[in-house]
């Protein structure tokens, strides 16, 4: 069967030395993986390249698209091979251009050689210089422009073959999913913690969610949505399962037996104690907030030392240091800024104090904890989860 090639680049992981090997592997199974609706694809490393085929005629913009969503993925470009052979890797340059001249309205171009090959006898500047000539001669349309060419024309030379290209579509890269453990992420249906949970998993973090709400102060909409938002990490991740908490028992006690600038503090405590009970159950090695210093009363940093205080788990918070509008626009690239403007009300918002403490005590918070009764509250709130299973 004929097969389209793929060439597939590593970023950060060819700089793994001894563990190379193990980071190479588990990246090979995420992109088989990726690709698995494509019947016989085949897929391997050579050199420092995973080198992908799959059947011809599928769908180049949807390879690609699987592809650059793997994390560990640097670039994908799309190639032909050749034989070492100048008079045929000029002759498929030349059809790789004219195909190019059919889609699309280009007048220039210019020739990027590299030899990786040593033993091959023509010098890079040489193999572009022919290879420039060849296809001039066959496209006539077309002129060189080394500075500013509508398309490079890539030609890698390599010691089983030679390889033609143009372009190299930019991946996410980071390390392929799952050789960093697990964490659990607390998401809510705002812009941050899908974002954090992306990073997270971009250094190759497997990730699993919890969700609190207040039925029926919140809707069965705004869960739907952080669903939704759950589903598009789900593109990149493969699937994810979410711990869905009833928070609004607790949040209940909180307003009646509290002063009412704790109340998002406190609400904050109990949600860490639940999300380590959870991911103590699943074996998740640490807790991930999308928090960002400052950015509310809750997350500041005493407030975040006073969060922190409930739990003896690691707690990362990948956007700690980010600005708000440097997260809005992850959160567009990544597919989830539209979904989490959306206008539903999240649990944070439920019993909101008109003026939140920004730098509590912690012996203070403690004392009005005494007045509940915690682990009742924590145990029942566990108890209630639900599970929701989210495919990509």
């Amino acid at each position: 069967m004929k097969k389209d090639l793929y060439i597939v680049r590593c970023g950060e992981v060819a700089l793994k030395g001894m563990n190379r090997p193990y980071f190479e592997r588990v990246l090979l199974e995420r992109v088989k993986k990726a690709l698995e609706c494509y019947d016989d694809t085949e897929a391997n490393w050579k050199d420092g390249l995973m080198f992908v085929r799959v059947p011809h005629g599928a769908d180049e913009d949807d390879v690609i698209s699987k592809c650059v969503r793997v994390f560990g993925v640097a670039s994908v470009s799309p190639a032909v091979q050749a034989p070492k052979e100048m008079n045929d890797i000029g002759r498929l340059a030349s059809e790789f251009m004219k195909e190019i001249i059919d889609e699309e309205q280009i007048k220039s171009f210019k020739v990027k050689a590299k030899r990786a090959d040593k033993t091959f006898p023509i010098e890079s500047p040489e193999i572009a210089r022919q290879v420039g000539g060849m296809v001039l001669k066959k496209c006539k349309v077309l002129s060189v422009d080394v500075h500013r060419p509508d398309v490079e024309l890539c030609v890698d030379v390599r010691r089983e073959a030679a390889y033609i290209y143009r372009d190299k579509v930019k991946g996410f890269g980071g390390l392929p999913l799952g050789t960093n453990g697990k964490g659990l992420i607390l998401m809510s249906g705002g812009i941050d913690s899908p974002v954090a949970a992306f990073m997270m998993a971009k250094r190759g973090m497997s990730i699993e969610a919890v969700h609190f709400h207040s039925y029926p102060y919140t809707s069965q909409r705004a869960q739907e949505k952080v669903e939704e938002l759950v589903k598009v990490l789900a593109g990149y991740m493969g699937r994810v399962r979410m711990h869905v908490i009833n928070l609004l028992p607790i949040q209940e006690q909180i307003v009646k037996n509290c002063p009412e600038d704790e109340t998002t503090l406190l609400v904050r405590r109990f949600m860490m104690r639940i999300a380590e009970k959870i991911a103590e159950k699943n074996e998740c090695m640490m807790l991930i907030t999308g928090e960002d210093l400052g950015q509310v009363a809750s997350q500041t940093a005493e407030a975040l030392v006073v969060t922190d205080n409930v739990v003896s788990m690691p707690v990362m918070r990948p956007l700690i240091a980010m600005d708000k509008v440097d997260i809005m626009d992850k959160a567009r690239e990544i597919g989830t800024y539209d979904i989490s403007i959306q206008p539903y009300e999240d649990c944070c918002t439920v019993f909101l104090p008109k003026h939140p403490v920004t730098k509590p005590k912690l012996p203070r918070i403690e004392k009005s904890e005494s007045k509940l009764d915690v682990e009742a509250l924590v145990t029942a709130a566990v108890d209630s989860e639900e599970i929701v299973t989210i495919q990509p």
